[in-house]
């Protein structure tokens, strides 16, 4: 079995150094490409009384919400398009505009979101999901109910989570679509 270096302590000291050059308590992964409703970032914290760095990645519900909903349109479409996957495979490749059979799967999909949302039928809630089988550190997959991920979000968020006073909203929510992209 492979040592995992997030519980090495010169990996962790080495992480600490970085952090503290920022004045920051948690480093952003800079080869994930960060957005206002997601961010991948480590810290470092204490799993079963170890010392580890965490690899987290926090989102909004709301993109939550969204990628579900096209997990499943997705879905139905390789249900209802028995080409689906060369399609998807061909588009892939970039080879410029959108074939008809591309553009009549997009309206598919798009016709399958609408009614999820019609009937709700997508609902998402707060969660933070520890994998400590992660190839490095402790993997943390968090939603969380907010506009955005913000610094000052990921900060409350780590503070919490290390003094062991994080509180989750256990409602269930959904979300409007703003727009279809196929």
């Amino acid at each position: 079995m492979k040592e995992n270096k997030g519980f090495d302590p010169a990996t962790i000291e080495e992480y600490r150094q970085r952090m503290e050059a920022r004045g920051a308590i948690y480093l952003e992964d800079e080869e994930d490409e960060r957005s206002d409703e997601y961010c991948h970032f480590f810290f470092i914290g204490k799993h079963e009384g170890r010392e580890v760095i965490y690899d987290a990645v926090m989102y909004t519900l709301r993109l939550e919400h969204e990628s579900e909903q096209y997990e499943i349109a997705e879905q139905r479409a390789a249900e209802q398009f028995p080409d689906y996957q060369r399609i998807i495979e061909e588009e892939s490749s970039g080879d410029g505009e959108p074939s008809e059979r591309e553009e009549e799967i997009g309206m598919f999909m798009a016709e399958v979101i609408m009614e999820l949302e019609e009937e709700g039928a997508v609902k998402v809630r707060e969660h933070v999901d520890i994998d400590p089988d992660a190839e490095f550190g402790v993997a943390l997959d968090i939603g969380l109910h907010r506009p955005r991920i913000t610094p000052q979000e990921i900060e409350q968020f780590i503070r919490s989570f290390n003094e062991g006073n994080l509180r989750l909203d256990e409602a269930l929510y959904s979300f409007q679509t703003d727009n279809f992209t196929g």
